[in-house]
């Protein structure tokens, strides 16, 4: 599972805990329901926020969730979790995107796939998912052709970019895909005024998925000869965090303009935890396992030592982790293959890793494991932290966003 919006458990408390979990495993059991065990490895954090969104603004009615039986994943316990439209929608953005992104990694020939036999199975798996997003998505009222034209466009506008192009022509269209999805979301809960705001952003959302992902992956992308926006257009990373800050802004102020029946946890998603993730990609303040002292600086802050913009200092430890695969397009499910550098597994090898971390339930239930393919430590998506939620709101750069609603957060 991969995204840029990884909340810690302890900020989202019991009750917003295990609603997102209702839609993290909605979103995987949607992808299991529609089209088979193999299409649950495209289940990713951030396709669930468009389930979060749509059950956020629609009227509260029976039929929102089902009990859904014991999973390894959450060490063999029944749960609660999210069906519907919205988590189908997100099923079917999930599958086309990881579809174009398999493709991608084909023509680039990235590591095994280089290899015809493994490239054409590649090939025959990228056109199922694309076959069976596009019913999805039909089911639903989406046209998922957006989503493939945006990706289509961003390999012209990567070939053609270089210095002193503006780095926003690059995230053109990451931005049209999410913004379309986001939008649908407010068809889809009967709420066509906030279609609107949702699209506005969705769009900004995309531009900063694509930011972050460029970021985090510069260094590896610059070591391994891949295509990075940031390298290719000459872009500083002081610029990236304006236009990151700017998006954030621009995220917080559209979500003010939507009307929800029940926008808690959205609004702590798309609000607060947006924000950290604009800090852990810079390298600059994040999660409240770190010092309060450094926390207090708020998101737009100096950079702590240990960021990115010194070069002599160590790395974030998301660096190099890019939950996306692949250089300039932070969309995409489908694992890419690299060639195995220093301490990480091979393909094959990183797979039966993954295998004995999911069985195990350490992805869900640890505090903390092992990549199978990077051998880096992981937080689990239910670890507990040490830090107190009380503080971590005191000194959040967002809370007199919270002021204008009865959110509560």
């Amino acid at each position: 599972m991969f995204g840029i919006v990884r909340p810690c458990s302890h900020r989202l408390g019991e009750g917003l805990k295990t609603q997102w979990m209702a839609h993290l495993c909605g979103l995987c059991l949607a992808l299991r329901g529609d089209h088979g065990q193999f299409a649950r490895v495209v289940t990713n954090y951030d396709g669930l926020l468009i389930s979060v969104l749509t059950e956020a603004q629609a009227e509260r009615t029976t039929g929102w969730r089902r009990t859904a039986g014991p999973c390894p994943l959450r060490g063999m316990r029944t749960a609660s979790v999210a069906q519907g439209e919205g988590a189908r929608l997100a099923a079917a953005v999930s599958l086309v995107l990881a579809s174009a992104k398999v493709r991608d990694h084909v023509a680039d020939k990235d590591g095994l796939l280089a290899r015809r036999p493994v490239a054409l199975a590649a090939r025959r798996v990228a056109a199922s998912w694309g076959r069976a997003g596009a019913r999805t998505g039909s089911d639903v009222g989406f046209d998922t052709a957006v989503l493939v034209d945006a990706v289509d466009r961003q390999v012209g506008i990567e070939t053609l970019a270089g210095p002193g192009t503006p780095l926003l022509t690059v995230t053109e269209p990451t931005e049209t895909a999410t913004a379309a999805a986001f939008a649908h979301t407010a068809v889809l809960a009967g709420r066509p005024g906030n279609a609107e705001p949702l699209a506005e952003a969705g769009r900004l959302f995309g531009r900063l998925a694509h930011l972050l992902d460029a970021v985090e992956d510069q260094e590896t992308d610059a070591a391994s000869g891949a295509w990075n926006p940031l390298t290719a257009t000459g872009t500083p990373l002081v610029e990236a965090r304006r236009l990151a800050d700017d998006a954030l802004h621009g995220i917080r102020l559209a979500l003010r303009e939507v009307e929800f029946t029940d926008g808690k946890l959205a609004h702590l998603l798309l609000a607060h935890e947006l924000g950290r993730s604009v800090d852990r990609a810079f390298g600059t303040s994040g999660c409240g396992h770190q010092a309060h002292a450094d926390s207090a600086r708020g998101a737009f802050g100096p950079p702590r030592h240990g960021g990115p913009y010194n070069s002599q200092s160590p790395q974030s430890p998301y660096d190099g982790q890019n939950p996306y695969g692949g250089g300039g397009n932070p969309f995409g499910g489908a694992p890419s293959f690299p060639p195995p550098g220093p301490g990480r597994r091979g393909f094959w090898a990183g797979c039966a890793a993954a295998i004995g971390v999911c069985c195990t339930c350490k992805v869900c239930c640890a505090d903390e494991f092992e990549g199978p393919w990077s051998r880096k430590r992981r937080e689990g998506c239910l670890g507990n932290c040490d830090c107190n939620c009380c503080e971590a709101c005191e000194i959040c750069e967002c809370c007199e966003c919270c002021s204008c609603c009865d959110c509560g957060l």
